[in-house]
């Protein structure tokens, strides 16, 4: 069975960029990881941003689809109204989910 990747893209207003950042690493996420649908989480900022927004993707990897499954479902809707509750219309966030088709390591 393949592992899962789910991965959620946020462009945030400027405004609420340090207050969102810190209620993801202290809140957010680990409240994501605490569900165990999850293996890992990974948090990126993407760097080529257009029109003075702030975009990050954060990706959580779970063990099987039926993990995944699991989460939206008896989790995101609660942890995805906690974020419009605290940061309404002040970002806008892009969901999908990926298997892994191939995987080569350079170098080892």
């Amino acid at each position: 069975m393949s592992k899962i990747l789910y991965n959620v893209t946020v462009s945030l207003e400027p405004e609420i960029h340090d207050e969102w950042l810190q209620w993801m690493r202290e809140k957010h996420i680990p409240e994501v990881l605490a569900t165990g649908c999850f293996l890992e989480n990974r948090m990126l900022r993407i760097l080529n941003e257009e029109d003075n927004g702030i975009t990050y993707a954060m990706q959580y990897l779970a063990p099987s689809m039926e993990q995944y499954q699991r989460y939206i479902h008896e989790h995101a809707p609660a942890l995805r109204g906690d974020a419009e509750a605290r940061f309404a219309n002040k970002f806008a966030a892009f969901r999908t989910v990926l298997t892994l088709v191939d995987h080569q390591i350079v170098g080892s």
